[in-house]
Formats: structure tokens, sequence, C-alpha cells
């Protein structure tokens, strides 16, 4: 018996392959299976059966074309309202994997209506428990993706599901999350990269709180709802597309000024101090190892045009392959190599500058106009701000730059990568930016005042 991970460090998911000698079990495969084909051919085995745990709210599943692939059997939560041909899976259905490897589908309601765990059983003995969005690492999946008045009712399933796992479970039994690594599907962030029933029952505040101070925590917990999940529901419900990563079009100079032109997002991959130091005026920075899928597919006005910039045709071929995942599914055009190369004759790039926040304490003294933005989410802020500072979190600056005063935009997130981010989107707009490429943490020792509420 085995079980392989397939992590998406951009997405914070996990898909998991496992089987025995002959045939195995897919369990919330990414949008672009071929991943997953060549990993069951490694290994030798025939895929069996594809198994949700859910209609995905935060990325396009690859089971419906995965199952068609290979013939497998695609085993879907019965409550779940889809269009398309799927084996319905109950409470307690079994599905022979391999011999003397079966999964057994045990319903967990909470982070949807319809939420269902695999338990995978060898020769009688449970292995491994495919918790999806139940229960996550030191945390739980969010209950408020389907519906606003459904949130504190399945909050309170939630709790009652973990409950239930863990009782039909040995303390021994790794938990194997869909969710929980950095994706905004989990109900808060926790720390550790593998668990098992055991450590969750001592550490989880699911198992530690009772009912109603668990369902109050998590309710006031909650971030803000990535915009681009509205639409990635109604993807899986209907049935994805195969996807296609065909290369895009190339573009040179005179293409990648009419795209901007034309109001089309022309989005540069590069790090972020190297497109600070010189890029195409109006582009847009998302850096191809940020966690680019979720912000690009955040901010963007949903179905705009895509041009990728980038350094070199993997990186192009890399960060398509991500945009699939959350259904920007076909790219306008990109252009590889020199950036020199991405503006016409007589066209310059244009830069900005970075710095640190003792910078911004220099620029302070010596009576320049500066605005401090603070990027962060609002539960970044709750613990702690530069005073003074204003505050529009980076998913809404788009439709909110109006409201940056005037002055030298001085842009700060936690890190550096969001600032980048920012920076770019509000030069775009012709404001004069400078991009604080420092942790937070730093803030205080350099003597800004920092309000701590």
């Amino acid at each position: 018996m085995f079980i392989d991970t397939l992590e998406f460090e951009g997405l914070g998911n996990r898909s998991y392959l496992a089987g025995g000698r002959r045939e195995a079990v897919v369990v919330d495969p990414p949008r672009d299976v071929d991943q997953v084909i060549a990993l069951a051919a490694r290994r030798g085995v025939r895929i069996a059966y594809v198994a949700e745990t859910h209609v995905h709210n935060d990325y396009v599943t690859g089971g419906l074309e995965l199952a068609r692939l290979t013939g497998a059997r695609y085993l879907v939560p019965a409550g779940a309202q889809v269009s398309f041909t799927r084996t319905p899976v109950a409470d307690g259905d079994v599905s022979e994997v391999d011999e003397g490897l079966v999964l057994r589908a045990i319903t967990t309601p909470g982070h949807t209506p319809h939420h269902t765990s695999y338990v995978l059983e060898e020769k009688g003995r449970a292995v491994a428990a495919f918790t999806g969005g139940s229960l996550l690492i030191g945390s739980v999946g969010r209950p408020d993706l389907v519906d606003p008045r459904l949130t504190e009712q399945l909050a309170r399933a939630q709790h009652a599901s973990v409950h239930r796992l863990a009782a039909a479970l040995d303390d021994e039994v790794p938990v194997l999350p869909t969710h929980g690594f950095g994706s905004f599907c989990s109900s808060s962030q926790a720390e550790g990269d593998a668990s098992t029933i055991g450590q969750e029952r001592t550490s989880n505040d699911a198992f530690t709180l009772e009912a109603d101070a668990f369902v109050k925590q998590v309710l006031a917990g909650l971030e803000n709802v990535p915009a681009y999940y509205t639409h990635m529901g109604p993807a899986n419900a209907a049935g994805p597309a195969p996807v296609d990563l065909t290369p895009p079009e190339p573009a040179d100079a005179a293409q990648i000024a009419e795209r901007l032109a034309a109001g089309e997002w022309v989005v540069d991959l590069r790090n972020r101090v190297a497109f600070a130091d010189g890029h195409v005026a109006g582009s847009f920075n998302f850096e191809a190892t940020g966690k680019l899928a979720t912000y690009l597919a955040w901010l963007i006005p949903w179905g705009k045009s895509v041009t990728l910039l980038g350094d070199t045709p993997a990186q192009i071929a890399d960060a398509q392959r991500e945009l699939t995942r959350v259904g920007i599914d076909r790219l306008a055009a990109a252009a590889t190599g020199d950036p020199a190369t991405w503006v016409r004759h007589g066209e310059r790039l244009v830069s900005f500058p970075r710095a640190d926040f003792a910078d911004l304490v220099g620029a302070h003294e010596r009576g320049e106009d500066v605005v401090v933005l603070d990027v962060r989410r609002d539960s970044e802020r709750a613990n702690g701000f530069i005073e003074g500072s204003v505050h529009i979190p980076l998913h809404e600056l788009h439709s909110r730059s109006g409201e940056v005063p005037d002055g030298t935009v001085w842009v700060h997130c936690a890190g550096g990568m969001r600032a980048a981010i920012a920076a770019s989107l509000l030069e775009a707009t012709g404001r004069k930016v400078v991009a604080i490429d420092d942790g937070f943490d730093a803030a205080a020792d350099t003597g800004l005042s920092i309000t701590r509420p």
C-alpha cells in the first residue's frame, strides 16, 4: 500500500494518489491531470477511482477529465448538485481500490453541506483519513463559502463532523486534508505539515472547545473570500472543460503596447527587484514564485485577457499551468527574454524605487510628502499598524485606488510581495510610488510609531 502526495503551494492545497500493487484512487485531483497520470504510471498502477470530497470553491477540479481519460469511476458526494454523470457516494459506501484495500465514505458536512471524507482501510484497519475541507491540520475548513445564510449552521456541523471522524478512527491514523497549507479555504491558518487523529484531538480547537465556543471563534476569525471563488463552485458543478496547456502566442513590443492600450492585463512574472528596476509602463507585477494564481485571480476583472511577461518559456509554462487551476484558461499572449525588447523603438522601461522601513523614517525626517499605504488584510492590521497609515487591503486596491491621498505612496505589506503588486497597480494609474520591501516586524525597530489595538 502507498500514499503519494501532490502539493500545490500556490493554492495551499494537496491531492493524493493512494493504492496497492495494481490499482489506485485519486482524491481531489488538480485541473492539470497529466501529472497525476504520470505519477500513477511511475507507480505502475491503474487509476480505478477518482474521489471528490466536495464541490470545490477555490480551484477547478480535474476529476471529471481524469475519470474520462482513465476510465475510473468518479466518486462524488450524493448531496452535491452537479450536471454530469458520476457515481454518487453516500455515508458508509465502500469502494474496493485493490485487493485488501478499500475506501470508506464518511459524511462530514461543514465546509459544504455535502462534504464527504474518505477513510482508506487496509485489511480492515484504517490507515489514512482523506479529510478534504473538514478536519485540517490544526484547523477546519471554513463554513462560509456556500451561502451566508448557512454559515453558522455549517460551522456547527463542522464541529460535529470532526468529532464523528475522531470517534471512528484510532489516534495513530494520519490526517490527510486537501486544504490548510495556505489555502483561503481554511478557517484559520495553522502551522504544521503532518498530523494524526490523536494530535488533532489534543491541539485542534474543534476538539478542545465545546460547540458554542468553537462556532463563535470560527465566525469571528473568517477572512475575506477571494473574489474568484464565486466562479469555482459553478464551474465544478457544471463539469470543467479539459485543460489546454498549449503555449500562448508570442507577443512583440507592438502587440504588448496594443494590449495595454486596449485595457488588457499585462502581467510581469519576474521577481519584484527586477520589476522595480525596469518594466513596461502599465504592466503589473505578480511574482511567479508568489501566490500567483490566488492574487491574480482575486484582483483581475473576471474574463479579462492576460498577457504574461517572463524570464523564460519555462516560467511562462509554469504560470500558465497554475492559472488554469483557477479557471484562467487561455492566455492572450506571452513574451520572454530581455525586458528591453518588450517596448517599442524609442520607448524606455520605467522603474520605481524600493525601500525598507528605515528609509521611510528618513523620508519623514526630511519632511517629504509621504503617504503610507498598508495593503495587508484586516486580520493582519488588527495586530498593529503604522500610526497615520492608510489601509486598503490589496484585494480592494484596484477598485479603490482613487481613495489614496495625494503624495508619494510608500506601500507596504507583511513582507514585500503584495507591496510590489500594489505599487505596480498604483504606478499604472500615474501615481508616484515606493515599494517597501521589508518585513513588517522591522517597522517598530526603526522608531516608527506602531498602534496596537
